[in-house]
């Protein structure tokens, strides 16, 4: 299928949901309200109509004002309270809509109503988050981002929260607080914002050495993803899958993107995020609203019970992955986002996820940090919310029938009609009723439970922290390893205390003692006295070069002016446009420029309203610029600064004057159209491979 082809097919799926066949968005229908358009008149919110909204009521032209000013009074006062508390974690978000679509069915291992038969569809909600940052930071932090997804199933809710790293950085929820008072900001200067750039987070590192394997995920690309649409996710805990005859299986999951995993370098997302700090925002609106819908493969990871403490990793260690290699991934599935949302606040910044809202055929396991947090995210909710009817909010509520004796709290829509709000009643013939399992009600797994009440560790596996560390080194390319460690250098640079610097360097030679001493020597610290932990294995899963490339959806701007030769340029735009690649046409100023034959293209940005930091490729034109030195110096910053950061450029026939070649440079990724038929194709070819590492 090309890409036309899959941009229609997901276009046509999205009249689907307009159409009203998804029934999330059927529910949403009778919350959704216009407040504008033709003989629309202003009210007050008790559905008086206003007559003047621009001066308040005073006594006398220069008078003071008037407390009877009930119009003023409400404006103010509701304006002064549409904020709520920001999520602790995790503040700064985004969410959309789509659907989720089985590939098989899963009735062998689950009752998951949803996973039933192949083709069975089920309205999700997804949102993508930083955990560091404050809801007004940015987008491209180096950071553990959340992937939550919310099903709307047949049989209710299902959350499932996912980071785009497949551990966790600690083994026991206890630790929770602890790991993010580090991660967050200082508390008495409250600097740096979304960053682990500084003292606190290194010092907690140090300490607290089962992190080790996280970090290295957090230091790698891994923690700078290009895109959401280009992110893995992973639920990281360990839940149950079990089948309708009670059996029980272990299971992971894990989101593949259809794109491939991609990133940003280090300076390109620190740059990026000064730029745009909306970047991952701005980039899946443009994918939804051009019809290249972001889709993600759920894959599933399952160990048998029986088969629990075979492995060299204990199954509930959420500092552990399960090696793919080991433990295959099996593709069950596709999620297609497909829709924005209305308003924000409604939706996004109202939206909770919660992992113990499961449905019949998944449970929890004695994993000691889903443990706990099966327990903590409502109880932030409830903070948040300032009420218990969070779930009745429109984007979390289930499309299907509630029916429980739950009642009051603030702000309270449901107008329950009962006189009995209580089970085990006669009056209302014992109803709402409890439902059988056979009826569809949720059972826990009745798994052994045996030994002394304790705090010790579950087994040896949590005292391994850098086997892992290691085997996650020995995966990465040359080119990764060299990004993970420039990165280590970045943030421990920031680290004011030479002993905090030092402990860390000694931490990091268990997992490369080479990798270790070029930090230290970076950092200003001793070499380490230890080495490296003996662990040679290797899982080609975990490195990005084995990662699909397309050159879909990647934006290349067009650096271009009037008397650009129109019959190469719209050749090369019309296949690029073919080809599914995003384009901006950039240019000395807004408007048209025209081409030697008349052609015309709209400018969308200029030299001064945007970055070459933020595109992925380039295409040089060139062009009859009004001011030729400063356009020629214009283009020469984008060019120099895409070359350095091994991106694909695209060089015209009236562009070769603004990049050449010399003994310094190999040009590697540098397609020139002069004499050059299939310069289109190459050019698609080039953008696809993203990065071209060789280059000189």
């Amino acid at each position: 299928m090309d890409e036309n082809e899959h941009k229609d097919e997901n276009k046509s799926a999205n009249e689907q949901n307009e159409r009203g066949h998804n029934p999330k968005q059927e529910q949403l229908d009778q919350y959704r309200e216009q407040n504008t358009g033709p003989g629309k008149k202003m009210t007050t919110d008790a559905g008086t109509r206003v007559s003047n909204d621009r001066w308040s009521l005073r006594a006398g032209r220069r008078g003071p004002g008037l407390l009877q000013d009930f119009h003023f009074y409400k404006k103010q006062t509701h304006f002064n309270r549409e904020r709520i508390p920001e999520k602790v974690v995790h503040a700064r978000g985004f969410g959309v809509y789509g659907d989720f679509e089985a590939y098989k069915s899963m009735r062998h291992v689950t009752r998951m109503h949803f996973l039933q038969e192949p083709g069975r569809k089920t309205p999700v909600f997804c949102r993508f988050s930083n955990f560091i940052g404050n809801r007004g930071s940015k987008d491209t932090a180096v950071d553990i981002r959340g992937f939550a997804v919310k099903f709307y199933t047949q049989e209710g809710n299902y959350d499932m929260l996912a980071l785009q790293f497949p551990v966790f950085i600690l083994a026991d929820g206890m630790k929770f607080m602890d790991v993010t008072h580090a991660a967050k900001p200082n508390p008495v200067t409250h600097v740096p914002q979304a960053t682990v750039a500084h003292d606190n987070f290194w010092d907690y590192v140090a300490n607290n050495q089962e992190s080790a394997h996280m970090v290295m995920w957090l230091m790698s690309m891994r923690g700078r993803p290009r895109s959401w649409r280009m992110m893995a996710g992973w639920p990281i805990n360990t839940f149950r899958f079990i089948n309708e005859n009670g059996k029980s299986t272990f299971v992971r999951f894990k989101w593949i993107p259809k794109l491939g995993v991609h990133s940003l370098l280090l300076d390109e997302a620190n740059i990026i995020g000064g730029v745009d700090p909306d970047f991952h925002r701005r980039d899946i609106i443009e994918a939804i609203e051009k019809g290249f819908y972001p889709e993600y493969e759920l894959g599933v990871q399952m160990v048998s019970e029986e088969d629990e403490h075979k492995f060299h990793i204990d199954v509930l260690d959420d500092t552990k992955l399960w090696p793919e290699e080991e433990v295959p991934v099996q593709v069950i599935g596709k999620m297609t986002l497909n829709r924005l949302v209305d308003n924000f606040f409604a939706e996004e910044e109202q939206s909770a996820f919660d992992p113990a809202n499961v449905v019949p055929g998944i449970d929890f396991t004695n994993d000691p940090v889903l443990q706990p947090r099966a327990m903590a995210y409502r109880d932030t909710e409830l903070h948040r919310h300032h009420s218990a009817n969070f779930e009745n909010l429109p984007v979390n509520k289930p499309i299907v029938e509630k029916n429980y004796n739950l009642r009051q709290s603030y702000l309270r829509h449901r107008i329950d009609v009962d006189s009995v709000h209580y089970h085990e009643n006669s009056l209302a013939g014992n109803t709402p009723a409890e439902a059988s399992p056979e009826e569809g009600g949720y059972t826990a797994y009745p798994g052994d439970v045996e030994g002394h009440i304790t705090r010790d560790r579950p087994g040896a596996s949590f005292f391994d922290f850098f086997t892992q560390a290691r085997l996650f080194w020995n995966s990465l390319s040359q080119v990764e390893k060299q990004d993970l460690t420039d990165t280590f250098i970045f943030h421990l640079g920031y680290v004011k205390s030479k002993s905090v610097r030092q402990q860390n360097v000694e931490m990091w030679a268990n997992v490369d003692r080479e990798m270790a001493c070029t930090i230290a020597d970076n950092i200003g610290v001793e070499p380490p006295k230890g080495t490296n932990v003996d662990v040679t294995k290797s899982s080609p899963s975990i490195s990005q070069a084995n990662t699909p490339h397309y050159a879909a959806t990647q934006k290349v701007g067009v650096l271009i002016d009037d008397g650009f030769n129109s019959e190469e340029v719209k050749r090369t735009l019309d296949h690029l446009h073919h080809c599914g690649v995003f384009m901006e046409i950039v240019s000395e100023k807004l408007g048209t420029i025209t081409g030697s034959d008349g052609m015309k293209i709209e400018v969308n940005e200029t030299f001064k309203t945007t970055y070459p930091v933020l595109y992925d490729s380039l295409y040089v034109v060139g062009g009859r610029a009004e001011n030729k030195a400063k356009f020629t110096q214009n283009m020469l910053d984008f060019v120099n600064d895409a070359y350095k950061r091994y991106k694909p450029i695209g060089v015209a026939t009236t562009g070769s004057e603004y990049i050449q070649s010399s003994n310094a440079n190999n040009l590697a990724g540098v397609i020139f159209a002069a004499n050059n038929q299939n310069f289109a194709d190459d050019f698609v070819k080039a953008i696809a491979q993203q990065r071209f590492w060789n280059r000189t």
